[in-house]
């Protein structure tokens, strides 16, 4: 049984970051691995409540206090084994998921400090890690085949899980290196590469076929996946970029997607020797055209409050920007939950502060931007900027500009971080035979098959934008599903259903 008064001898404590002007100079991860007797510490603190809320909060179902209990007595094989029952990648989700099991977690009412679930469940996979992730025998194949379009975590999730079920699966991603957004849309500050290249071995290992370089409806047609596979699973997320066409000067050089300069940095570092990147001695981020995209020596403004845009603020910082500017269009949170608002276990509307946050540049909540201001040669100099209020009237947002608040901002680089529309429009679609719908997803039916026969579909494609741990359960459960429909022995755990999914996107 769990320590009944863990929680009364530790606070919450998590690892010291790296040093801001250590971090800054190169590319590797912000926080360093925390020591075994902080995180026994931490995972003592667990109550393994009667109702652990914490498992409502979390998509996968990740039996948390099952594994704290574990890594409380130091059985880190357990740990890591109980782990894996839900989760194929909690070294990505405990880096990468901003934790709504923390949120749920009992030790949070009434603004107490929850569990550290997040570093403990990192350090789990950390540790197993580093002993080589051991590839699961695989059964007599099945005779069937799947192709899975798309490697982000949604697609790698379902193809590990067909593979240990006995289907070939083929893997198929236009860029060229498999990952998705983990690989070039996510900084290594946040997530080092190695971690990825490692769970690749594994599913190399465990059969799973991969090829890069391959855009599903351009070199490859629907009609030929069809053909040379029993089942089509498309998991190509959803990238389409919410944008500002009405904003005067948005056409200016100098004004780009936040996604555009995530890329090209990743793909800098990426190319660049271990001695160079740890030494931040890279090659300067440029567009696939050849347009710079960097942010040395620039003023930045970043338009956008969220995960992408604290993504942006801190490769501005280490490619040595002059100085940031981040806008948000909403007040200010408040530091703590409002319970009459956001009532535990929901997740609560605060101030979130990312690392990124402190190594400097300056937030601004409560504006919006009214021009793109050109130096006269179709560059961008400047964004004017004006406070306003936002209220929801019958669904929709009421944007107000607070008249003689406007104000200039220099910007030299303007990184356009305002969410994304949905999957794009690609050839692909309209080959299988699908559609996206109002929201710019795919619909899919109780089995996870879209309009198209032995066609599905999971994780952003057809959430929308969402969290790494609901791509990586949609992934699981659209396996499951094609599992059935491919007439597999038994069945593959299911952690989420389509109809629920769709119905909290909205």
């Amino acid at each position: 049984m769990p320590d009944p008064n863990g929680f009364l001898r530790y606070d919450r404590r998590l690892p010291a970051r790296r040093p801001v002007p250590v971090r800054i100079s190169d590319w590797r991860e912000v926080y360093p691995p925390a020591g075994e007797e902080l995180i026994r510490e931490q995972a003592t603190r667990c109550m393994d409540c009667g109702i652990p809320f914490c498992h409502d909060g979390c998509p996968l179902g990740n039996r948390i206090p099952d594994w704290n209990d574990w890594v409380r007595t130091g059985n880190w094989d357990a740990a890591i084994e109980s782990l894996h029952a839900t989760n194929n990648f909690p070294e990505f989700t405990g880096r990468l998921c901003p934790a709504p099991c923390e949120a749920a977690c009992v030790l949070g009412i009434s603004g107490g400090q929850p569990v550290t679930i997040k570093q403990v469940e990192v350090e789990i996979a950390d540790a197993a890690a580093a002993r080589g992730f051991t590839p699961r025998p695989v059964p007599a194949p099945s005779g069937r085949s799947v192709a899975v379009v798309g490697s982000g975590p949604a697609g790698l999730a379902a193809a590990q899980q067909l593979a240990r079920a006995g289907h070939a699966v083929t893997v198929y991603e236009r860029d060229d290196a498999i990952g998705g957004l983990l690989r070039y849309g996510i900084p290594d500050f946040k997530l080092e590469k190695r971690h990825i290249d490692a769970r690749l071995a594994q599913l190399t290992a465990e059969g799973v076929r991969f090829r890069t370089g391959v855009n599903v409806g351009v070199d490859v047609t629907a009609e030929q996946l069809r053909a040379e596979h029993d089942a089509v699973l498309l998991a190509a997320g959803a990238l389409q970029g919410r944008d500002t066409p009405e904003t005067p000067g948005r056409a200016l050089r100098g004004v780009h997607q936040a996604m555009a300069h995530l890329v090209a940095a990743n793909r800098a570092v990426a190319t660049a020797t271990t001695e160079e990147a740890a030494e931040r001695r890279l090659a300067r981020a440029v567009l696939p055209d050849g347009t710079p995209i960097d942010a040395a020596g620039k003023h930045v403004v970043i338009i956008g409050g969220g995960d992408t845009a604290a993504d942006c603020l801190g490769v501005a910082h280490r490619q040595g920007a002059a100085g940031v500017h981040q806008l948000d269009l909403y007040p200010e949170p408040p530091q703590e939950r409002d319970e009459a608002r956001d009532p535990w276990p929901t997740w609560p509307w605060v101030l979130r502060s990312y690392p990124a946050h402190e190594e400097g540049g300056e937030r601004v909540f409560a504006a919006a931007v009214q021009e793109f201001v050109d130096d006269g040669t179709g560059q961008v100099r400047a964004v004017r900027i004006a406070e306003v209020t936002v209220e929801k009237r019958d669904g929709r947002r009421i944007v107000t500009v607070v008249p003689g608040s406007e104000r200039e901002l220099p910007a030299d680089l303007v990184l356009l971080a305002i969410g994304f529309e949905g999957t794009e429009q690609q050839p692909l679609l309209e080959q299988f035979g699908v559609a996206r719908n109002p929201r710019g997803a795919v619909d899919a039916r109780d089995d996870w098959q879209t309009d198209a026969d032995g066609v599905f579909v999971a994780g952003d494609m057809h959430r929308g934008a969402s969290l790494i741990v609901w791509a990586i359960a949609e992934g699981r459960a659209a396996a499951a599903a094609i599992h059935g429909y491919l007439g597999g022995v038994g069945v593959l755990p299911a952690p989420v259903g389509p109809a629920a999914q769709a119905l909290a996107a909205r």
